[in-house]
């Protein structure tokens, strides 16, 4: 067994915006300002539990919470076993659109793989944390947001049998607003509400989409960003989960170097690309007082896309 000599570590992972307006399940970008916070101890045995120290509620049942599958998948391709503890210190709250579950996962299974002299990779960690995303979702495990918490930076998954993921330049221009009102959306109910059949003119619509949004990206084109974040698929039935979207979204649309706005994830967390500092503050601005008007509290995290996943605070 080799393990880290100190046999603790404490780890962060971002806030994510999964689908990224077309790209539903294949995109995902990593956010600054906001994340899970995860202190790991480990000595021989066989044996997990978790605390929760964070301000945020979570079951107490750990086969409820997503660090339990996303570590029992890494300790089997490990192929030993641990007695493990995790203390959550910080979290997302669950149901947010910002990637709850795949923070927890995410620092989880990059941390022990830390303890454990890192004898996995990127990839693999990110198949992992997978888990935790299967547990909330019904049994489909998308690494959107996944993908994202441990790599940083914006994802395209290519494919998912076997996980095939690029990651995509971001423009230096590039700024984001995302808002989280206190409401809570299961993701389970966000998939109910879509459509189990595409039809094909849609289908075409989302498809030019995402490749111009990822055209747009690699060549810092921040006009076709704006309109290929355009999502035919999940936004016109997710939105009616998040009070006054249509207002909120033309508001932005009329806003001075916002390049587009969509939900993020399954919501209620409201996303905006801009271009540069200025317009990502004015975007958060009139999001902030979207909600405020209605009575809604929220949380308001504008920056850069986060280049960083994962890491090791000490």
């Amino acid at each position: 067994m080799r393990l880290r000599n100190d046999q603790e570590i404490e780890i962060f992972a971002p806030a994510t915006v999964a689908n990224l307006g077309p790209g539903f399940d294949i995109m995902g970008m990593a956010i600054e300002g906001a994340g899970d916070r995860l202190l790991i101890q480990v000595r021989p045995g066989d044996s997990l539990s978790i605390r929760n120290e964070s301000e945020v509620s979570l079951p107490s049942d750990i086969e409820k919470n997503v660090i339990t599958p996303a570590l029992r998948a890494m300790l089997q391709a490990w192929g030993g076993t641990l007695a493990i503890e995790i203390v959550i210190l910080q979290k997302i709250r669950p149901g947010s659109g910002i990637g709850s579950s795949s923070a927890s996962s995410a620092a989880a299974v990059v941390g022990l793989n830390e303890l454990l002299g890192r004898p996995f990779g990127e990839k693999e960690l990110i198949t992992f944390a997978m888990e935790g995303e299967r547990l909330v979702s019904g049994g489909t495990a998308h690494a959107d947001n996944a993908g994202p918490a441990i790599a940083g930076g914006i994802l395209l998954i290519r494919g998912y049998d076997p996980l095939d993921y690029i990651r995509i330049p971001v423009p230096a221009r590039l700024c984001t607003a995302v808002i989280h009102p206190h409401i809570t959306v299961n993701t389970l109910d966000s998939r109910a509400v879509m459509r189990r059949e595409i039809p094909q003119r849609d289908a075409v619509t989302q498809w030019g989409n995402v490749g111009g949004l990822v055209a747009g990206l690699l060549t810092a084109d921040m006009g076709l960003i704006g309109r290929s974040l355009k999502d035919v698929i999940a936004e016109p039935y997710r939105k009616h989960f998040i009070p006054g979207y249509d207002p909120l979204k033309a508001a932005l649309a009329r806003t001075e170097g916002v390049l587009g706005s969509n939900i993020a994830g399954s919501g209620p967390s409201v996303f905006a690309l801009c271009d540069g500092p200025q317009a990502a503050a004015a975007a958060g601005a009139i999001m902030t007082r979207h909600f405020g008007h209605l009575g809604i509290e929220a949380d308001l995290y504008v920056g850069p896309v986060a280049e960083r996943g994962a890491y090791v605070i000490r």
